[in-house]
């Protein structure tokens, strides 16, 4: 598993460590602009999930799912303390990086090297609409060529338009690490997703009866997070419902909600006042 570090503290040791995990088909170079505000203060982690940017693909596509995925953090949380004493461990999960937060916070006994003290859950929560997930079922993992970056982006600016406004040098610099040479030794041959397309395995597979009895699951891991919790929606996700987030402030942990007018799912963390919400949550004083 790949991961992006950032550090501008001046000590590579320094005992703050905020890990950010990206959505179902990104990749950690999506925190570029959250991790530069907060590199001054801690070390900035950003996995690419397995699949996803420069990690591995997996043979066997049935293992992209959370449960893999919260093992897998484990023993990085494991390495980044053995690499470097942690004594501060926060969280910011973007839609499946929130899940998979919420399963590393959610299971008592689990045997993390120390507890998240702080847990950013950008727009997903333990109730996931249906229609939002038919939604994304439709482009994920199908395959796609773009013959530049800029018809790439483009694409994939249509694809996300929920994310909210962003400058073209912003969804630019969001798209870039999204795609990569089809054959490095052919440019002629354009750019694909920069994630195996077999991540969509499992999630086709699932059925709206399933993902009721996930949902079970989740609202009884988020009842055991004892992480001071941040829960960022946008303010017309079709994904994380506002009587869930509602919710979601009166069960578990209580998490304080901050709504974005004009986006959707999800939040890009780009923005300047999204960027100092997460900041302001991560760095205040005890």
């Amino acid at each position: 598993m790949a991961y992006w570090e950032w550090n501008a503290t001046g000590d590579p040791q320094h005992p703050h460590v905020v890990v950010c995990v990206h959505g179902l088909s990104r990749q950690g170079r999506d925190f570029d602009v959250l991790a530069r505000a907060l590199a001054p203060h801690a070390r900035v982690v950003c996995p690419d999930v397995v699949g996803r940017g420069r990690s591995d693909w997996l043979q066997d596509p049935q293992g992209y799912a959370v449960p893999l995925y919260v093992a897998d953090m484990m023993a990085l949380l494991a390495q980044l303390q053995a690499r470097a004493r942690v004594e501060t461990l926060d969280w910011v999960g973007t839609s499946m990086g929130g899940l998979i937060g919420m399963g590393l916070c959610g299971q008592p006994g689990l045997p993390l090297p120390l507890p998240v003290r702080r847990l950013v859950l950008n727009d997903v929560g333990p109730a996931i609409q249906w229609q939002a997930l038919q939604r994304i079922g439709q482009y994920l993992g199908q395959p796609v060529c773009f013959q530049s970056l800029e018809q790439a982006a483009e694409a994939l600016r249509l694809l996300s338009l929920s994310f909210g406004p962003h400058s073209p040098e912003e969804w630019l610099a969001l798209s870039r690490p999204m795609v990569v040479p089809a054959d490095p030794a052919a440019p002629a041959a354009g750019l694909v997703m920069h994630y195996d397309p077999a991540i969509a395995v499992p999630f086709r597979s699932m059925t709206q009866e399933g993902a009721q009895q996930s949902e079970a699951v989740l609202w009884a891991l988020y009842e055991h997070i004892q992480a001071e919790t941040l829960l960022l929606r946008g303010a017309e996700s079709d994904l994380l419902s506002s009587s869930t987030a509602q919710a979601m402030t009166r069960r578990g942990p209580r998490a304080r909600v901050v709504e974005f007018a004009g986006v959707g799912h999800a939040p890009t963390l780009v923005a300047a006042a999204q960027v100092q919400t997460v900041t302001d949550f991560l760095l205040r004083s005890e």
